[in-house]
């Protein structure tokens, strides 16, 4: 039975929050290695990819809207595979918060704490993380608006590097034709993944019938978040200096300065973190929320703890690196694809078959 309920603004600024991530960091050097400028291309067309694939989930949702897409899985297809489904969408959730935490950890390290281990980063992040994240999915609903209204500001300070900026880096237009711009989909698709987790939320918004609105506001807002980084990136670095750089997005702040701050980029990255949060609490929602339903349980605090209790372990057994990070992040996005666009896809057309099988049957 849902009992807590989510605003459409909290809905929205959920999905978006998750989208944003650690990815939109490296995003345009990603973009640059694989067709160059033209890479802002693709991400409008991965735009128009996860909106068709957004409006497919909000579809099927409205076949069993007050249940997530655990229950419509068990409802249409019997006990074990719902309790599967339970297990494959926990472990999805947990692996991909795992890298992005971890990933968070890492930035930290290399920008901020050099010579502090990551286990003390994940430690010192798991607390705060805990207490969010143990109450019910409004409280992480007002935290992701909170948080978006609260880094507005930064979309500022891109707009002043920007007087250095040669914005003949993006002529012309398709420079290697659109082969290169296609398979850089495969690259920035992963920004976009995020938006499946409205299959949990749709049974928790209050006002269903603006869901399709809302997951397309979230994925537009994503979308210009990430049309103006990029493309702020390729006007400012040259097209070969931009690839030189692991992290693009926080080096052209070093060339915003003030008198009462020495290095902005720094100052970015501790305020990034609360945007990088709203990626990865909800995540760990989605975890313990999967497991404990698996278990028959409605708390999901205790569940939340033993998840957090193996991220400390795990990185103080298995010490992570970037590159580590990055291989296990292809995995995981290879994952998120199937489940993000080719679940919705397969789903509805079996619930559309199914339903024009049981009209005809009772006619």
């Amino acid at each position: 039975m849902i009992k807590s309920k989510i605003t459409l603004m909290q809905y929205i600024f959920l999905i978006h929050g998750v989208q944003m991530g650690v990815g939109v960091l490296t995003l345009p050097r990603e973009l640059a290695e694989n067709s160059g400028t033209d890479g802002w291309i693709a991400i409008i067309i991965c735009w128009f990819l996860s909106i068709a694939a957004s409006l497919v989930i909000i579809q099927i949702m409205k076949k069993y809207p007050n249940g997530t897409i655990l229950d419509l899985l068990s409802h249409y297809f019997g006990k074990w595979i719902g309790k599967a489904s339970h297990v494959i969408f926990a472990l999805y959730f947990a692996l991909l918060a795992n890298v992005i935490f971890i990933r968070e950890a890492l930035f930290i390290q290399a920008w901020i704490l050099p010579r502090t281990e990551i286990y003390i980063f994940i430690l010192l992040l798991s607390i705060p993380s805990y207490l969010i994240v143990r109450k019910d999915i409004s409280i992480l609903g007002r935290y992701s608006e909170l948080i978006f209204f609260m880094t507005l500001w930064i979309i500022i300070i891109y707009f002043i590097p920007l007087k250095h900026a040669n914005w003949l880096h993006l002529l012309p237009l398709v420079k290697e034709g659109w082969e290169p711009i296609l398979n850089t989909v495969k690259t920035s698709i992963f920004s976009f993944i995020g938006f499946e987790i409205a299959f949990f939320l749709y049974p928790f918004l209050q006002r269903k019938e603006k869901a399709s609105m809302g997951i397309v506001i979230a994925n537009t807002i994503s979308l210009l978040a990430f049309l103006m980084i990029t493309i702020g990136a390729f006007v400012f670095y040259s097209p070969d200096e931009i690839t030189q750089y692991k992290e693009p997005t926080i080096n052209i702040l070093k060339v915003v300065e003030f008198q009462f701050i020495e290095r902005l980029e720094i100052v970015f990255l501790s305020i990034y973190l609360f945007v990088i949060s709203t990626t990865v609490l909800p995540l760990m929602f989605m975890t313990v929320f999967c497991t404990s339903q698996l278990a028959g349980k409605q708390d999901h605090k205790r569940h939340l703890f033993w998840f957090l209790l193996v991220e400390c372990m795990f990185v103080v057994l298995f010490p992570p690196t970037y590159e580590r990070n990055t291989i296990l992040q292809q995995y995981i996005q290879q994952i998120g694809l199937i489940l993000a666009f080719g679940l919705p896809l397969c789903l509805w057309g079996y619930v559309w078959l199914h339903g024009l099988f049981k009209r005809r049957a009772m006619q």
